[in-house]
């Protein structure tokens, strides 16, 4: 009986031992599941499974014809384990001098003993990350992973690279400031980048990653895996051609006047469609780079180009007509304590002439006559042509109009004859622009656009039309009056410089004294100036209206004809060159001597395509694919371009497009500076070269 009750008593004891271990079990179950899950799920992921997030490709932004403007390419940061696991010793003594050699040779960096002594100085401390390259591109990473050790994979071989898109510009500083920039976070999101970032960011997905048991790791499906969506292209009403000339002829203008900042803005009159614009401004390395878009953003008193505005605001309210006079006398009139200068006497001059011959005098003393006893009727129908609002762009940064009111706290007796030529008023270059636009489109005004349409996969998912601003700035007789002033500028008044045979330009010039916060409008040591030119072409169907200003010449010559109008006249023959040549017919026939436009070299269906649409005699010589042109009159010859296997072909006066294909076709390497046409290269043309020459291109822009 003792025995029996000793074998129960025992066995409730392992009863009450695996109950309590059950119990026991069973606590744990539930802390390991829902206590500490997080914990245990974390420590998974960091030893079995990782997830990460896949980064979405920012969609392109482009040309009016597709061209590229900004891109996102991606870039590699490569580290290297040097203390991998899955590392052998032989692998690391039999490779180190082979990846070492391969390093100098691929990065260039250090040399060959250079990059084995770092790599094995890290090897000694542990390096688990040490840096081997920054911005890295894919063909070099291709190059990288081939190297001894590295080629065995990132286990074994301890290379690790770490993917990143990267934004560039591929035309560098055209547009620049207008593509803009995106700062995450700072608020500061400048142009298209900024303005259309949802449609350009995409969204990021994510990825489940599985670490194999030689420690790789590899991509696996999951329920928390998601995709990416790359971002959408965006389409521009840009044209590269006609920026990179806007760009050019500014840059040349301000190097040679030596001047602070400037800006040229070529838009579409019917549409409103900016086709160019430049934003150059002086730089701590004594050159001009696009850092701020004065054309949107700066809001400054324009001087006489804001005369058509007053002068028309006059022949609206019918005080006076173009054929009316007033006497300028001796080129300077008095207003309290002010005086208004001319650049000359002028004496007794009509309406149109004081417009023409950019008098001060005269309009303000025309303004001042018909409005001082009521200056609300000459604010009120300035207002009624929207010179006080402002445009409401597609992009951020647009400068505040400033037109004060009779009444305002700043008003003053001298208000009105001031304002009537451009002074105590502000207005950016674009809405002094988007005025003259509609003068020239007739009275419509039309509200500038950069941006026509958002694309997915080549498919319009998002388009943007011309918009009018106000159907009428002025009656037609008003409208019709203004043209003929414009015009009268450039055919006998003080644009007569831009006088051209082949098609008319009507426009304004500007010369404003520039008011500075310590020094006024003092004259002397501290007086510096704005140069302007606003107008359209060609003057009697109107096509294109541009603006070009420069602020602070400071090489002695500030006129707007001479500063501003050159820039002016390369943009507008450019633009009859490509854009009008075959259907614009001039007035005076007689007077046009037309000559061939210089169609440079390069593939010759190409160039023959050009050549037909712009309804162009032209010889073949050959039929080379490649081919250059001369000019000899109103004839173009094509030469052929010989290409002979080992000789360096020659891309002299070739796109930098044409040129990069028929070099690398050939088996070469290229580096180029500038932009436009090849000026030249080297080695020169007929040069035997091998399989590693560079050919270095230098453009001539």
């Amino acid at each position: 009986m003792a025995a029996r009750e000793e074998i129960v008593w025992r066995g409730g004891l392992v009863y009450i031992a695996i109950g309590l271990l059950a119990v026991a079990l069973l606590i744990r179950i539930i802390i390991l599941q829902y206590v500490q899950r997080g914990k245990w799920t974390d420590m998974s992921e960091k030893f079995v499974y990782k997830t990460g997030e896949v980064q979405a490709n920012r969609g392109d932004i482009l040309t009016n014809d597709g061209r590229l403007l900004a891109s996102s390419i991606p870039y590699y940061t490569i580290y290297m384990d040097t203390r991998s696991s899955g590392m052998s010793s032989a692998t690391w003594s039999n490779g180190i001098n082979g990846l070492s050699a391969g390093l100098a040779q691929l990065l260039g960096d250090r040399s060959a003993s250079g990059w084995k002594s770092a790599i094995s100085e890290a090897r000694k401390k542990g390096d688990r990350y040490f840096l081997i390259q920054r911005k890295v591109n894919y063909e070099t990473l291709k190059k990288l992973k081939e190297l001894p050790i590295f080629r065995e994979g990132q286990y074994k071989g301890g290379m690790v690279d770490q993917a990143e898109n990267r934004r560039i510009l591929p035309n560098s500083d055209l547009a620049s400031r207008t593509i803009g920039y995106l700062n995450l976070g700072d608020g500061n999101e400048v142009g298209v980048e900024g303005a259309f970032d949802k449609d350009l960011a995409g969204k990021n997905g994510v990825a489940i990653r599985q670490r194999l048991t030689g420690g790789d790791w590899i991509t696996v499906e999951g329920p928390n895996s998601v995709e990416s969506r790359d971002g959408n292209d965006v389409v521009t009403t840009l044209d590269l051609d006609l920026q990179d000339v806007a760009s050019t002829a500014l840059l040349n203008q301000l190097r040679k006047n030596n001047a602070d900042h400037g800006c040229a803005v070529l838009m579409e009159v019917a549409t409103g469609k900016i086709k160019a614009i430049a934003n150059l401004g002086l730089q701590s390395d004594g050159d001009y780079h696009e850092s701020y878009n004065y054309a949107i953003g700066e809001s400054t008193e324009p001087g006489s180009t804001f005369k058509l505005a007053s002068l028309m605001a006059a022949l609206e309210d019918g005080v006076i007509d173009t054929g009316d006079m007033v006497d300028t006398g001796d080129g300077t009139v008095k207003f309290y304590n002010k005086i208004i200068h001319d650049t000359k006497a002028h004496g007794r001059l009509t309406v149109k002439q004081v417009f023409e011959e950019s008098s001060n005098v005269g309009t303000s003393k025309l303004i001042y006559a018909h409005y001082k006893d009521n200056p609300k009727d000459f604010v009120n129908r300035l207002y009624a042509m929207r010179l006080n609002k402002p445009l409401e762009l597609q992009i951020k940064g647009e400068g505040d109009p400033l037109i004060r009111y009779p009444g305002d706290k700043l008003w003053s007796g001298l208000s009105l004859p001031m304002m009537s030529h451009g002074y105590e008023v502000q207005l950016t270059p674009l809405q002094i622009l988007s005025f003259y636009n509609a003068v020239a489109n007739d009275g419509r005004m039309m509200r500038p656009f950069f941006v026509t349409a958002v694309m997915r996969n080549g498919s319009v998912i998002k388009s943007y039309e011309p918009e009018v601003i106000i159907n009428s700035i002025a009656s037609r007789s008003t409208i019709r009056k203004a043209k003929k002033m414009m015009e009268g500028v450039v055919q006998n008044g003080t644009a007569t410089n831009l006088k051209t045979p082949n098609y008319k330009i009507a426009g304004k010039t500007g010369t404003a004294q520039i008011a500075k916060d310590k020094y006024g409008y003092r004259t002397g040591e501290h007086i510096s100036y704005s140069a302007s030119f606003v107008g359209y072409f060609p003057a009697e169907n109107p096509l294109y209206s541009c603006i070009v200003v420069v602020n602070s010449p400071s090489n002695g010559v500030y006129y707007g004809n001479l500063v501003a109008g050159t820039v002016f006249k390369e943009i507008s023959d450019k633009v009859y060159a490509t854009r009008f040549f075959r259907e614009y017919k001039p007035e005076n026939k007689d007077d046009v001597k037309p000559s061939a436009p210089d169609a440079g070299n390069g593939y010759r269906s190409d160039i023959n395509e050009v050549l037909k649409n712009l309804d162009v005699t032209y010889r073949r010589t050959a039929d080379d694919d490649w081919v250059a042109t001369r000019e000899n009159g109103d004839t173009v010859s094509l030469a052929g371009v010989k290409i002979q296997q080992g000789l360096v072909p020659d891309v002299r006066g070739m796109s930098l497009r044409d040129a990069i294909y028929l070099l690398e076709n050939s088996g070469l390497r290229v580096r180029y500076s500038g932009k436009g046409r090849v000026l030249r290269q080297s080695p020169e043309h007929g040069a035997r070269y091998s399989d590693a020459t560079i050919v270095s291109l230098e453009m001539n822009m």
